[in-house]
């Protein structure tokens, strides 16, 4: 009879707390999962190439949120945001005016215009006429009277031309160009909002509770857009990234409650377990003990609690499931029935 067997044998006879102790006793010893000590890492980016012209802080300083971290030349910033304002303004005059339509010494102009076309074109139509009764009796030649049947024709378009701007001016503005005018303003607006907004991040703040972990650019240097200017550690207690072995991923789940050590120490951390991957890796080379070589295993993370708080980044941990969570589950519900029973 083996040990399983044994123990089943005394639980069913009434023996439970013997039966949990053999139980116990008959389970191989418990697999460890090997990983690291990590805080939530957090990039904060360049906004804009610019040289960094001051740092407020050290590497490894709590800040809060809110605080300046480091600060950017604005000179460039500055003046293109004048600029984006004054294009905003420049485009809010010019609407003003298409709302408003032509003013009244325009239309004065037009009406005069029209009138001196009309007179010119009068003259020309009463000369060709002169000519052409001329022309009848052969007194001139016919490439003059051609000459003024073109001049009169002439000063009829532009009579028809000044008709028209005349008409354009007593019309208004075009609801379309209104509208473009509209566009424009709002284009213009948003451009000086942006360039407010990219002076505002040139003044770089945490955005969060934390450490200040790395500052990869010193003063002067002028980062690309879009580099790590700072890099912080956030969040209220640090996990455990471990690497749970293939044969251990059936008896974990998210929830589940594990024992976390650091290297070094003898104190465990109490942890509980808030993901795990469900693509599968192979081992990294840091956890290959073994018979582990060619052994798949899955990224988990453990939050650990308020007494991990002031543990560093980076440190090697190992945690211990010692009991997985489905037998947890079992044992649990086989006490309750046998207290029931009693």
């Amino acid at each position: 009879m083996d040990c399983n067997q044994f123990a089943r044998l005394f639980f069913h006879r009434g023996f439970l707390l013997l039966a949990l102790l053999l139980l116990s006793a008959c389970q191989p010893k418990p697999e460890r999962a090997l990983g690291t000590l990590e805080w939530d890492r957090i990039a904060l980016p360049a906004p804009a190439a610019e040289k960094i012209v001051s740092i407020d802080v050290r590497e490894g300083e709590r800040v809060k949120a809110g605080q300046t971290l480091l600060q950017l030349d604005e000179s460039r910033t500055r003046a293109q945001l004048a600029a984006a304002r004054a294009s905003a303004e420049r485009n809010a005059a010019l609407l003003d005016e298409l709302r408003k339509g032509p003013r009244s010494e325009e239309i004065d102009r037009a009406r005069a215009s029209l009138k001196a076309a009309r007179a010119d074109a009068k003259d020309a139509r009463d000369n060709y006429r002169r000519l052409s009764a001329l022309g009848d009796k052969d007194f001139i030649s016919q490439a003059d009277i051609d000459r003024a049947k073109a001049a009169a024709d002439s000063t009829d378009a532009q009579v028809a031309s000044a008709e028209a701007a005349l008409l354009e001016l007593e019309r208004g503005t075009r609801s379309e160009e209104i509208a473009q005018g509209e566009a424009a303003l709002a284009q213009a607006r948003a451009d000086a909002e942006a360039q407010a907004v990219l002076l505002q991040k040139l003044n770089v703040q945490a955005p969060r509770n934390g450490l200040v972990d790395n500052l990869p650019y010193k003063l002067g240097d002028e980062a690309p857009v879009g580099g790590p200017l700072a890099i912080m550690l956030v969040g209220d207690t640090p996990y455990a990234r471990v690497y749970i072995p293939e044969p251990m991923r059936a008896d974990i789940q998210v929830g589940d409650s594990a024992q976390v050590y650091v290297q070094g120490t003898n104190q465990s951390y109490t942890g509980q377990v808030r993901m795990i991957r469900s693509d599968p890796s192979f081992t990294p080379y840091f956890a290959l003990t073994g018979d582990d070589v060619a052994r798949l295993s899955y990224l988990a993370e453990i939050q650990l609690g308020e007494d991990a708080v002031d543990l560093p980044a980076g440190l090697p941990v190992h945690a211990d499931f010692t009991l997985p969570a489905n037998a947890q589950r079992e044992i649990s519900a086989a006490f309750l029935v046998s207290a029931n029973d009693r």
